[in-house]
Formats: structure tokens, sequence, C-alpha cells
């Protein structure tokens, strides 16, 4: 197939690009891999661009996606945008399609990911018991596995390193059951529980398909040191095993970040992978790049070459300028601000530049909200800001980078204190009425939801923070628990945002919370990170304190006190590490760790003023009984129902009247079979929330437990009556009805609960028994038989298809069943006593009183 030729506008790019300088033998490795088959071993499949900030990492990139398109490959960007694997696939989806290829299945996946993701957290709340305590085979592959797609869930990634395998898929298999009465199908259950596995075989599938029309596929995966925390094992997988599938052998890899690839991971991978660190510019490739912008003059040369230290994004900066003589370089006393905007003459520029760098990222309408010259004047501004070199743009926003962003956030705060306040004020009121604007008739769980929506608060929040305001802090952990419903990727951006701004404002409160917060969720998952905050706040130690974390007498001195330790505003945080330009020094800078971000702080320790911000924390009490509900939800999860209840009875202190713990604890005492006590918060609940539809069904459930039929009918009558699509409930009030000796009632709701969700094992199997019971054991067997694709090691259901098989007159395949059954169980007692009848049925009377000896010593005697 003939390749188009290249449009006007790809042979501009591709002459503007000639002026690429250095990065020469990089380019160079990349470019010959097209040529060589990827069957030939000499082929490389992965490719890792490392190196410090401002080495140029992006821009070699950059250069790359270009070198691949002119080799005619579909290409794909993922950077720090993304905040885990399905965000990833939605943006190489989407740039994919740009190009012409939609992948059609994948999008369609992802559009119900979005919408399920969000009912997750209802739906562990609303999960039931589980029939059978034997996890099922699905959760225990997904537990060995890693807990991959277990992290996902809000509640059990805090658990995957601390849980053994069956508790972790005990857990999941809870969670399946519970979100099957919120989702619609087998299929959104796994999209919640584990999206990677869902997801990616459609991806590969997809990547074949494209493979079939492109010669080459290339993707790349940018900023590695925040991305790769999510992508990195899943990357791996999908590259070495095939656990998801096949990858066309014309697809490569390319990724790019501070830190080398992990040798305990990749090390025995070296044969089909290429490692490119990055360095400074050398000396030639410096002058190169000076060269190619006029910058002859070997003074002029040598001082830039001096100030700059090789750092590619400074040399870039500085040749812009087209200095003549060496005192157009300035004073190497001058600071980092004026050697990127000293020869910008026009004033307007030059406070433009320094009013751009205030937010963290840039679109038209923030460009807009943040400069005051004349409207006729701001699109031509705007074009200019785009068009300098330590700007970046990706998907219609820029970015400064951060080499050149630190230095002129400091001399703002340095030299204007009032007015950095007022400026950082003025941004927090543009994206509060922002937010206000897109919270109109929404409610908090469809805001949550929305991204866009998630930006402006957190732009919000982060110019708080750099103002010094004293409630910004409590605003941004109030936010933390509730972003904790929403997963980790969620909780990591807020977590980021005081990350940014304890740097970027100097603020050591602010740092420390970020890194903290940072260390415990990527430590233990959002449970960690709630346990933090409890802890930090008072709360935990001390129920009724709500208090305050920072001792406003110590924060005159500017210090704040961590669990017992002083973290002084005149020092760095402890372990954190530069991350701002060094020109002066050739060497590279060191590696920055993920959450700490500065080992010191140039200039006043905070800016001027800022000992004066009172740094307190407090979380009243809906704030904390929200941390401590949440927190119930992870200990259930993970198959403690008694630490559940614990940490409900402190969210209970604090909001005594919070139908939704109450509700919560009561059914936790169902599970405990503490039944008295379930009662009385199932009471209470229903006494505040008359229409709360899970309280009514546990409460029915508990009823119908201790043998109180009518008054069992009445509250799951009510159940299903507020809340029609509840399969949980129409189960139950089925088991009531056969309690009753109503069979045709009892195979009406189950017909009706399968009709709802018909992929979900538990009813099937349910109507199954029913269906069994009533002789009707050919249609029985279509219900197991269904129950078990869907979950191959239900126990329960296999039991039930040998009863059926037996009934039937198939004794050899109802033993085979019972066998399989009672080799993972060897004492459920119900299919001890099925196999002792097939035994009979078979002649073999010694086995079958020895099945129903075995079934009698499990039971105390009872079995019979």
């Amino acid at each position: 197939m003939a390749q188009a030729r290249p449009s006007m506008q790809q042979l501009i790019g591709r002459r503007s690009r000639a002026g690429f300088v250095g990065r020469g033998a990089e380019r160079a490795a990349f470019r010959a891999n097209f040529d060589t088959q990827p069957d030939d071993e000499r082929h490389r499949f992965l490719f890792h661009v490392h190196g410090n900030a401002g080495v140029g990492k992006t821009f070699l990139l950059r250069e790359l996606e270009q070198i691949a398109r002119e080799r005619g490959a579909l290409t794909a960007h993922v950077d720090e945008h993304a905040g885990s694997v399905p965000e990833a696939l939605e943006a190489i989806s989407r740039q994919f399609e740009a190009q012409g290829r939609r992948f059609k299945d994948l999008d369609r996946l992802l559009t119900a990911y979005r919408e399920r993701w969000h009912e997750a957290e209802l739906a562990a709340a609303t999960a039931p018991p589980l029939e059978a305590p034997t996890p099922s085979a699905a959760s225990v592959a997904v537990a060995r596995a890693g807990v991959v797609g277990l992290g996902m869930v809000p509640g059990i990634g805090a658990f995957a390193g601390a849980l053994d395998p069956a508790q972790l898929a005990q857990g999941a298999d809870r969670l399946r059951s519970g979100i099957g009465a919120r989702f619609r199908s087998h299929e959104d259950a796994q999209l919640v529980l584990a999206p990677e596995s869902v997801l990616t075989p459609v991806l590969l599938d997809e990547l074949s398909q494209a493979a079939s029309a492109a010669p080459w596929i290339v993707l790349f995966f940018d900023t590695y040191e925040r991305t790769g925390r999510f992508l990195d094992g899943w990357l791996h997988t999908v590259m070495t095993t095939e656990r998801y599938g096949s990858l066309p052998a014309t697809l490569m890899v390319v990724t790019a970040g501070q830190l080398p690839f992990d040798s305990a991971r990749w090390g025995g991978f070296g044969d089909f992978m290429t490692d490119l660190p990055l360095q400074p510019f050398t000396e030639p490739e410096a002058r190169d790049l000076l060269a190619g912008k006029g910058v002859l003059a070997e003074p002029v040369v040598s001082e830039v070459l001096r100030l700059t230290g090789g750092l590619p994004v400074l040399v870039s900066t500085l040749a812009e300028s087209r200095p003549a003589v060496p005192t157009d370089v300035g004073d190497p006393s001058a600071t980092a601000v004026e050697r990127f905007l000293r020869w910008e003459a026009d004033p307007v520029r030059r406070s433009v530049a320094l009013a751009c760098a205030l937010p963290r990222v840039l679109d038209a309408d923030v460009f807009r909200a943040v400069v005051e010259p004349p409207d006729a004047e701001l699109d031509g501004l705007y074009a200019w800001l785009r068009g300098l070199p330590f700007v970046s743009e990706r998907g219609g926003r820029v970015r400064y980078h951060d080499v050149v962003r630190s230095p002129m956030l400091r001399l703002q705060r340095q030299q204007a204190p009032r007015t950095w306040v007022t400026r950082q004020q003025a941004l927090a009121s543009v994206f509060r009425q922002w937010r206000t604007e897109a919270e109109a008739g929404r409610g908090a769980e469809e805001l949550w939801a929305d991204d866009g929506w998630r930006e402006l608060r957190l732009a919000e929040l982060y110019h708080l923070l750099c103002a010094g305001e004293r409630s910004a802090l409590t605003s941004v952990l109030t936010d933390v628990v509730d972003a904790c419903e929403q997963g980790e990727s969620v909780v990591a951006r807020w977590v980021w945002v005081l990350v940014e701004a304890g740097w970027d404002a100097e603020t050591r409160a602010v740092a420390e919370w970020g890194r903290r917060l940072g260390e415990a969720l990527g430590g233990g998952g959002t449970a960690a990170a709630l346990d933090l905050v409890l802890r930090e706040t008072g709360v935990e130690r001390d129920p009724g304190a709500l208090g305050q974390m920072v001792d406003l007498t110590a924060l005159a001195r500017g210090i704040v006190t961590f669990g017992g330790v002083a973290v002084s505003d005149q020092g760095a945080p402890p372990g954190a590490r530069p991350h701002r330009p060094q020109p002066q020094q050739a060497q590279p800078h060191p590696v920055p760790s993920e959450w700490s971000r500065a080992d010191g702080w140039a200039g006043s320790p905070q800016g001027a003023g800022a000992d004066e911000y009172g740094w307190q924390v407090l979380l009243g009490p809906a704030v904390a009984a929200r941390a401590y509900r949440t927190r119930a939800i992870a200990h259930d999860l993970a198959g403690d129902q008694r630490a559940a209840v614990t940490a409900l009875d402190r969210a209970l202190e604090l909001a005594p009247d919070d139908p939704h713990s109450l509700a919560l604890r009561g059914e936790y005492h169902r599970v405990l079979e503490a039944y008295d006590e379930a009662v009385r918060d199932l009471d209470r609940a229903l006494t505040l929330n008359p229409a709360d539809a899970f309280a009514a069904a546990s409460r029915g459930a508990i009823h119908y437990s201790r043998g109180e039929l009518e008054e069992a009918l009445a509250d799951l009558d009510r159940a299903v009556r507020l809340k029609p699509d509840y399969p949980w409930a129409l189960v139950r009030r089925a088991r009531v009805h056969r309690a009753l000796g109503d069979a045709v009632r009892q195979l009406a709701d189950l017909d009706r609960a399968v009709a709802m969700d018909p992929d979900w094992a538990w009813v099937r199997c349910e109507r199954g028994d029913a269906l069994r019971v009533a002789g009707r054991d050919e249609e029985a067997l279509a219900d197991y038989d269904h129950a078990l694709a869907l979950e191959p090691g239900y126990g329960t259901a296999r039991a039930s298809r040998g009863a059926s098989l037996a009934n039937l007159g198939r004794p050899e395949e109802a033993l085979a069943e019972l066998d399989r059954v009672l080799e993972r169980r060897p004492s459920y007692a119900w299919a001890l006593l099925r196999r002792a009848a097939v035994h009979r049925q078979l002649g073999d009377d010694a086995q079958a009183a020895a099945d129903e000896a075995r079934a009698n010593l499990v039971t105390g005697g009872n079995a019979l």
C-alpha cells in the first residue's frame, strides 16, 4: 500500500524540526529500529528515556513521535494527565481516532467503565453476605496475580499488601455479589473489580486490527515517574505475558521519566529494550544549538554555557534571545528569571510571562483571568506566550517548565508579597466562580464523577493554599475524605495539590501534609490515607477533640508537629530533594522523590509574612464521621466486619443521626449474627430515613433468620416497593415465600431478579434451586450452567447441579460434580449428603454410609 504524499503542513513541520539539536545517538537508534524486522534479535520493542528535570525528555519524545509518524506509524502520547490505566487507554483511543483509526469496542467499554465506577461505592455498601465462604476461583486468580484490579476498588487497595490472597479473594467475592444489585451484567461488575482485565484484551484486539492497516504502532508514555505508579506493572504484564492476549509484533513502546526502569521487574528483558539515559547537553551539543540560533560569538557562547550548565531548557531559552555580546547575557549573579526574560524589552510581555507562571496550567480562559491588558492585545499575547521555549502545549493547555516557573514564582513572592497574596486570592475566586457555575442543579455524586469539576476545585484549592488562607488546608483534607470514596487515582490528585502548593509557596505545613499523605497512599491506599487524616487531626486519639493538628503558639515560631516530630519552617521537610535549576553546576540534578520536591528553599523561608499564617486543621464531626464510614467499608471488603463495626461506632459518636452509618452498622451486625444490635440500628435508620430500601431489606433478612416470616415479608415488600429494581431484596423475599409454602410467588420473585440481572451467579443459583425443588431439573441445570460459566468456583451451584443430575438419572455425572466440590470443601455437609444419596443410587452403601457419617460429624449429629 503506497503511502500518501506529505501535506504542506507536514513538510513545513519537518523543515522547522530540522533545527533539533543534540540527542543524535538516541534518534539514530530509534530510527534504525524501523529498518530492523521484529523477528530480528536486534529489534527493540521498548525504549526508555530517563533523566532529570530540564534535560529534554519531553522534547526528545516529541521528536521520536515525529520520526515514527514519518515511517507511517500510528502513535499515541500519554502523560501525567492520565491517573489510571483506564484513563491512559482513553487517551490512546482518542489520539488514534484523530488519526483515522477508531477503537469502537474499547470506547464502548470505557464509557461503561466511567458510568459503573461511580456506582461502586454504594454497591460495596449494599453488598450481601457471601452464600459460600470459599472464595471463587476468579477472585483467587486476581488476588494471586497481584490484586491489580482490586486496587481500583474503594477500600481494597489498602489491604493488597497486608492480606493473603484468600482474604482478598473473599473481599472480591463480597463486592461482586454486592454490585450485582446495581450493575446489570457480570462484565459491568468486572469493569469495577478489575478494569484492566476487561479493557486490556479489547485494547490488544484493537491494536492487532490496527496493525493490519499501519506498518507500525508506537505508544509513548511520558512523565513516567508519575504514570509508572499504575502503568509499569500493567505494561510489563502486557508485553511479557499473554494474560490479556497477543500484541502485534510491529508495536513499539517508548517511555520517559526521571528514573531508570525498575531492574527487579525489567532486569531480565534487556534483549528487547533499549535504555536511553539523558544528561545535560555536552558542550558540542550546546554549541550546535546556539549556532542554529545565530549565537556564534565565543564570549557570548562561553557565558551561556557557564550560566546554563548545559541544561537544554535553559540553553534553548537563552538562545532564543540571540545575545550579541557578553553583556547581553547578563550579570552572573542575576536571578534565573532575569536570565529567562532579560532580552524581552516589552514590559507588558515581561509582566505577562511572570503573571502566567501563577496558574499550574493555562488555557485561553485562564489567560484572560490572569492578564490585564485591553482585549485587543490578548490574542496576540497568548500566541506569543505559547511560543516561548519553556512553555509546552498539549490538548489546548499550556504549562511552564518547572525549572523556569519555580524561580518566577519565588521572585514574585519575594519582591511583592502582598501582590502575591492578592493575585492568588483573585485566581482562587475565578476558579471558585467557575466551579459554582458547574455545580448548578447537580448532586455531589455527579460532581465527583466530573473531571472538569475536579480540575476547577483543585485549582481553587491550590491558589487558596498559595495565598495562605487559614481554612485552605482544612478544605483540602475534607476533600481528601470524600475523594477516598472515588479511589486512589482521585485522592492522589488532591495529595499532589498539597505537594505543589507547599513547594510553590514554600509552606512547610502544607508540603509535609502532602509528603505524609503521599507516602500513606502509596503504601496502604485510601484506607491508610484516611487513617493518617484521622490520626493527625486528633480525632483518632480523642473522638471529642475534632482537634487542631497545629499548635498556634508553635506556628508563631514557624513549627508544625506531625506525630510528635517537629518540622520547622526554617528547614526542609524530611526526605525532600531539589527540584529547581542549578545553572552554575554541570552535574545532573538529584532525582526528586515522588511526593517531596525540595531539600531547601531559596530566599525567605515562606516568603514575607508567611509566619503570620495559622495553618490549623479543623475537621468537623460530619467530615470525620464520613472518614470513619469509608474506613468501615474498607474493613468490610477485607472481610473484617468486626473492625467495620468499630469504625462505625466512632462515626456514630461524631454524627449520631446519620442514617447511612446506622444502616451499614446494622448490616454488619447482621452478618455477624448479632441480630438484636442489628435490629436496633436498622430501626433507628428507618426512623430517620423511611425511604432507605437497603435498611428495610437488611432488617427483613434478619426477621427471616429468626423465623419471623410475616415481619420479614413486610420489610422485604417495603424494600421492593421503595426500590423495584432490587434483586437482592427479591431473592430474600423469594426465600420467605418458600418458607411460607408459596412456590408460585417464590419463582415469580426469582424470575424478576434474573430478568434484572441475568449475569449475577448468586441469583441464577437461587432460581436453579427453586426449579430443582419444583422438579424442573432441566431448567435448573440451565441456571446452574449459567452461574458456573460466570463463577467456575461457585461450590453451591456445582453441588446443586450434581443434585439435579442425580434427579435426572445421570448418577456418574452427578458423582463427578459432587467429588469436585468436596475436594475443595471437605466439610460441606449438604454436598456430603447429596453424594451419599448418589452412592446409594449406584449401589455403593459403604461409601454412602461414610459420607453420611462425615456429614453428621460436621453438623454435630444433625445432618440426617
